[in-house]
């Protein structure tokens, strides 16, 4: 694996979060963008939640997919000096999380992002396009 610099990143990938959530989730959801995550939807958790000030729920079409995305999203978001990132579930890409502090992201296969249905726990809905809810 070789190392990303945040110089090297495409264009729409810059943004350099810092602590910065709202910098960060531009980041991730570029970054989905990018790799063309299907049906990303993003759940402003701010004031609701201890743990997190968005969340972020996307799918690939394959555990291959889901594992590229996870894999570019972590090299990004390394990239910008973010520290304590953690990702669980790369063995087998079924479900991908992503642990970036203010920001926690989940990569599904279709099938098990039905079954588990976020979306509908945290009040988001899905669409074909990226959108903030209220959870």
């Amino acid at each position: 694996m070789t190392q990303t610099s945040v110089e090297n990143l495409p264009g729409s990938l810059k943004a350099v979060p810092g602590t910065d959530s709202d910098s960060l989730i531009q980041l991730v959801q570029a970054s989905l963008d990018e790799d063309q995550a299907v049906e990303p939807v993003i759940i402003d958790l701010s004031g609701k939640s201890s743990f997190a000030d968005y969340m972020v729920i996307a799918s690939g079409r394959s555990a291959r997919q889901v594992g590229a995305i996870a894999e570019h999203l972590r090299e990004r978001l390394k990239a910008t000096g973010l520290k304590d990132l953690a990702v669980e579930g790369l063995t087998h890409c079924d479900w991908v999380l992503i642990d970036a502090g203010d920001v926690v992201i989940h990569l599904f296969r279709p099938e098990i992002r039905e079954f588990y249905n976020l979306e509908k726990m945290w009040g988001g809905t899905v669409s074909g396009e990226t959108h903030e809810t209220d959870a």
